[in-house]
This record gives structure tokens, sequence and C-alpha cells, in this order.
């Protein structure tokens, strides 16, 4: 397993303190040498695409949490762009819907998982619900949960039955094949500072940014606490969490893409055996074909 596989997992340590985790981190990679890196490596992974597709005994779910602005977006398309589109599939999740709504935190997470023999990437995920909604107990209210009547339903004992729902659902969807990859990137509040600068001074990123986004980064200390909590109570070998350094884009996608084809070699796969009778019948079509005129 890669040096940067290793020294990015977490997998049941216990307490987290993200401020030990330097966003700006790049080990002894350089920027000028990022695209070829990333070249060879979208070619690695996308021969291991070819074989899980082949295997058809697995699927791999990415998900990606982050602060606004930490490049979730920008991951995904410059790690999976050598990726098969016939066997991957991408879910970016929104405010739910009310159809969502009437339905358990997990329902429409569960409906977005890949089917066997193909990858599936989670833009945000169901640690929404413990997440967001752990700093905006609020929006709880809206799920129309038969115990909860009030905020003050929404304590210590809710957000830990909600983190044994997260554990289980995983745990479960493992135990049927599915391999499971967590990113949270990692960005600093002063690098996400410049990003918001740039997105209000480009008008073609206007549409990236919202005022909402300032009144959520004045609870940044908040959204540290959640994450720390999210990713200690959720983070096991078969559901590893990866936090990610992502203040400079080119080595947060070296780093994603390198977790991501160490979790697909450890899955050995091998395209399904052929026997003799089919080898019989594929050495008789050929012949059928080189005896055309």
């Amino acid at each position: 397993m890669d040096k940067i596989t290793k020294q990015f997992k977490i997998s049941n340590e216990g307490e987290i303190n993200l401020k030990k985790h330097d966003p700006k981190f790049t080990d002894k990679y350089q920027k000028e040498d990022s695209l070829t890196i990333l070249t060879d490596l979208k070619l690695e992974m996308e021969g291991l695409q070819e074989k899980l597709y082949a295997a058809n005994k697995h699927s791999l779910l990415i998900i990606f949490q982050a602060m606004d602005a930490a490049g979730k977006d920008s991951a995904i398309k410059h790690t999976m762009s050598g990726l098969n589109p016939q066997g991957c599939q991408v879910y970016s999740f929104k405010q739910p819907s009310a159809e969502e709504l009437d339905h358990d935190f997990l329902w429409r997470h569960s409906k977005a998982l890949p089917e066997r023999g193909r990858i599936g990437i989670h833009n945000r995920s169901h640690y929404e619900n413990v997440l967001v909604c752990k700093v905006h107990p609020e929006y709880i209210l809206n799920e129309r949960i038969a115990s909860v009547s009030s905020i003050e339903d929404i304590n210590d004992s809710f957000w830990q039955r909600r983190y044994e729902s997260i554990r289980d659902f995983e745990k479960h969807i493992s135990d049927n094949g599915t391999v499971i990859i967590k990113f949270f990137l990692n960005v600093s509040k002063e690098e996400q500072k410049e990003r918001f600068l740039e997105r209000i001074e480009d008008p073609l990123k206007h549409w990236k940014f919202s005022s909402a986004d300032i009144d959520e980064r004045e609870k940044w200390d908040d959204y540290m606490g959640v994450y720390e909590q999210a990713i200690a109570e959720t983070s096991r070998e078969h559901a590893p969490w990866y936090i990610i350094p992502a203040d400079k884009k080119w080595f947060t996608r070296i780093a994603v893409s390198r977790v991501i084809i160490d979790t697909l070699n450890t899955m050995k796969l091998e395209p399904p055996e052929v026997t003799k009778e089919e080898k019989a019948k594929l050495k008789e079509c050929m012949e059928r074909l080189l005896g055309e005129e």
C-alpha cells in the first residue's frame, strides 16, 4: 500500500483533532510534476476499473465531504476523467426533496448505491445528516420524526443513534460487496477565503458563490467539531475515512487517485475464468473468422 494511503487513512483511531492535519501538506511532490503523475495514475485507474467491471463481484462507493470551496467538484473531475462513464455513477446531493423527507434519512443514499462492477461517487452524502444538520438542528424538524417534536429532543442520544445507523448501513453494504472510501478534503479557513474572493471577482464563477456561504463560514469552528466527531464515530476498517490536504488542489488530486488505486488493488480483481468448453468455442469462432473469404 502506498505511503499516501497509509498516512491519510483514519480507522478506529479514537478522537480526531483536525488541527493536527496540515491542509497545506504536499509531501515531497512538486506542482510541476503533478500533471505527469496524475496522467499515469489515470491510466492505472482506468485499467483497474475495467477489471472491476469484468469481475462483477464488488462495487466501489467513493464519498466526498468538505467545507465549501474545498475542491470536491474539481477533485472528482480531474481524478475520474479517465474512467469509462458506463461503469461510473456520480450523484450530487442537495437539500432533500419532499419525497425524500417522507422516508428515513438513509433512503435516498441507499437508492444511489452503485451496482456490482461499478464505481459510485457521492458528492456530499448521508453524512450531511450528522454535519450540517448538527450545526443546524432545526433542519431535523423537517424530517417529521415521531420521537422528535422540538429542538430539545435533538440531544446527544439522538446523534449517537444516528451515528449508529450510519455505521450499521455501511457495515451492511460492505458485507454485501460494496467497498467504501470516504474522503474529507481538509481545506484551511485562509484558503477558503481566497477561493471565495476568486469566485466573487470572476463573473464566470459567480454561480458557484452564495451569500449563505459566508454565513456558514462564520460557523467554521462548529463545523470542524462535527467533522471531527463524525469521522471518529464512523471510521472503520471496512469504511475508512481519509483526511486529504486540500489547500493545493494538484496534490489533492494525486492523493485521492492514489487512495482509489490502492483500494482497487486490494480487491484482487480478476476477470471471470473461461471454461474449457468456452475456450474451444472461442477457437472455433477464430477459425471461422480467419476462414472467411
